[in-house]
């Protein structure tokens, strides 16, 4: 049995738009479950999300894990974009394609705002993509006392379709 006292519980958003999407983010919660003095608690099903910003590149696959990690905010984030650069990660333009995109939403409650992280992520309140998987491997999570599912329910413009297993 693990020895959960000094562990930080995170949520990691992953989107991907190129290179067989569901692959990368297979791959990458692979990853993920494989990080240092961490480990794999939940994971969401996949969803299909329109892009956010150009509208001129393919739909979004999307997902949100969840991790119980030794690992600080920053270590975590380190190593969040050390799985996105070997899964060749390119940043053409901001809202632009990609291969892959690791996103630290909250990690143990802390909220910070540093030039390389921000904590909760400052989007994810507005991204049904982050919030409807979230609310299904975490319904009961608080973001600013309200719940992941309630937050993604008055976003109903924002087309989301839950993809099968």
């Amino acid at each position: 049995m693990t020895d959960h006292r000094h562990f930080a519980l995170a949520y990691i958003g992953l989107g991907s738009n190129l290179a067989s999407p569901r692959d990368q983010l297979a791959r990458a919660m692979s990853a993920l479950a494989a990080l240092p003095v961490s480990e794999c608690v939940a994971v969401s099903s996949l969803y299909a999300s329109a892009p956010v910003g150009p509208q001129d590149q393919p739909d979004f696959v999307n997902a949100v894990v969840a991790v119980r990690t030794r690992l600080s905010p920053l270590a975590l984030l380190d190593q969040l974009q050390a799985i996105e650069q070997r899964h060749r990660r390119v940043r053409h333009r901001h809202w632009g394609p990609r291969t892959l995109d690791l996103d630290l939403l909250w990690f143990a409650g802390l909220s910070c705002r540093s030039p390389r992280l921000t904590l909760p992520h400052p989007e994810m309140t507005h991204r049904r993509f982050v919030l409807e998987p979230l609310a299904e491997i975490a319904p009961t999570l608080s973001l600013d006392g309200e719940l992941p599912g309630c937050l993604a329910n008055r976003l109903e413009d924002q087309t989301l379709q839950r993809l099968p297993a």
